[in-house]
C-alpha cells in the first residue's frame, strides 16, 4: 500500500485530517505510522515537534522522532542546508525504515507545497521520490482559495506524483454552498478531484489563548487561569468607544487587540463575551484594568510591539491540538469520517 502524504497552506487544518484519517484507518484492522519530512523550525527549543508528539501519543508510536522529522524549513534554511541529493535520500530512507512494518505511513507536509523547491525537497518533489499519493487540503476564505487548490493540484502534478485529490477543510458556514456549488464542479471540471468539504469546528480550528501568547510573547497581568479559552475572532481596537461598541458586543469569545492606554475601551470589552485582550506598545493599563479582568477571568496580555507589529504575528497563531484534548481528537475523528470520502482515499493508496 502506498504512503499518504497530506500538503496545503499553513492554517489549512492538516494535523487534524492526518489523525482522523489515521484513527479511522487503524479502525479499518490497518497499521498506521506518521512521517513528517520536513518540519518546521520556529526557534532552538530542542523540543519535540508538537504534531508528532500528538500522533505518537494518540496512535502509540515508538518510532524514533529524528527518524519521523528529517529535516527542517526555517526563513534562513539555506544557511543551514546545502543542494545535495543526500538530503532526498535520507528522506526516503526513513521513509521505508517507518514503512517497513506498517500497512499505511500518512505523511504530513510543512507550511506550503512548494516550501524547499530550491533544493528540490518541495512536497511534490518527495511523493514522488517515496511513491505516495498526494491529498491536498485547504481553507475556504474566498474566490482566491480555489485559485489556490488549482495551483497546488497542478503543481504537484507538474512534479510527475499521484494527487488522490482535494478537501475543502475549516470551511466557514456562510461559504459551504458556495465551496460545494461553486469551487467543487469548478475543480472537477478541470480535472480536480474534491473528495470532501469539512465545515469550521471551532472546538478543532479555533485557536486557544495559550498558542495567542505563544506567539506574541510579552507579559500575562490577568487571567492565569484561562489559557485554553477558544478565540474565534480578533477585533482591532483602534476606534472611539461609541463606534466599538456594537463590533464588541457582535462578536464572542474574541479577542481584542489595542493601545494599554486605552482604560476606556478594555473595561467596555471586558463586559462582552471576550477570551483574551492583548495591550500593545508595552503601555502598562490603569490598575482599575488589571483588577477587573482578573474578577471576569479574562486573560490580559501586554506586549511590546506596536498594533500594528501585532497583528502581523498573529498570522502564526494556529490550532494545535495536544495529546490529552481527547474531545478535540474524537472530533477530528467524526468530522473527517462524516465529510471526507476516506474510502476513495483508501482505494488510491491501494
Amino acid at each position: 500500500m502506498k504512503g499518504l502524504f497530506v500538503v496545503g497552506s499553513y492554517g489549512s487544518g492538516k494535523t487534524a485530517l492526518c489523525l482522523g484519517l489515521a484513527l479511522i484507518f487503524r479502525e479499518q484492522g490497518l497499521r498506521v505510522g506518521y512521517f513528517k519530512p520536513i518540519g518546521v523550525l520556529a526557534g532552538v527549543s530542542g523540543k519535540e515537534d508538537e504534531d508528532v508528539a500528538l500522533m505518537r501519543e494518540v496512535l502509540g508510536i515508538t518510532d524514533c522522532c529524528e527518524r519521523m522529522v528529517v529535516l527542517h524549513a526555517s526563513h534562513n534554511y539555506l544557511s543551514r542546508y546545502q543542494k545535495a541529493d543526500a538530503h532526498l535520500r535520507l528522506i526516503k530512507e526513513c521513509y521505508d525504515e517507518l514503512a517497513a512494518d506498517r500497512d499505511v505511513v500518512i505523511m504530513e507536509g510543512t507550511t506550503f507545497p512548494h516550501v524547499m523547491a530550491s533544493l528540490g525537497l518541495d512536497a511534490g518533489t518527495i511523493a514522488r521520490q517515496v511513491g505516495a499519493v498526494v491529498l491536498v487540503v485547504g481553507r475556504a476564505e474566498d474566490d482566491f482559495s480555489a485559485d489556490r487548490m488549482i495551483l497546488f493540484n497542478e503543481y504537484v502534478r507538474s512534479r510527475d506524483a499521484e494527487v488522490a485529490g482535494s478537501v475543502f477543510n475549516n470551511v466557514p458556514r456562510p461559504l459551504l454552498d458556495k465551496v460545494r456549488g461553486v469551487y467543487k464542479p469548478l475543480l472537477e471540471d478541470l480535472g480536480h478531484r474534491v473528495l470532501g468539504v469539512v465545515p469550521r469546528r471551532v472546538e478543532i480550528a479555533a485557536p486557544t489563548v495559550r498558542e495567542f501568547c505563544a506567539v506574541l510573547g510579552g507579559e500575562l497581568l490577568a487571567g492565569h487561569e484561562h489559557l485554553d479559552l477558544l478565540v474565534e475572532d480578533v477585533l482591532v481596537g483602534a476606534m472611539t468607544l461609541e463606534s466599538a461598541l456594537p463590533y464588541l458586543r457582535r462578536s464572542a469569545n474574541k479577542a481584542v487587540i489595542t493601545g494599554g492606554d486605552r482604560a476606556d475601551l478594555v473595561l467596555a470589552t471586558l463586559e462582552t463575551s471576550t477570551s483574551l485582550i492583548v495591550l500593545t506598545g508595552g503601555l502598562y493599563p490603569d490598575v482599575k484594568v488589571v483588577a477587573r479582568a482578573s474578577q471576569r477571568g479574562v486573560p490580559l496580555l501586554l506586549v511590546h510591539y506596536d498594533t500594528y507589529t501585532t497583528i502581523e504575528k498573529l498570522h502564526a497563531v494556529s490550532r494545535k491540538i495536544k495529546p490529552d484534548q481527547e474531545e478535540a481528537i474524537r472530533l477530528a475523528k467524526d468530522v473527517v469520517s462524516q465529510y471526507v470520502d476516506w474510502r476513495a482515499i483508501l482505494d488510491a493508496l491501494r
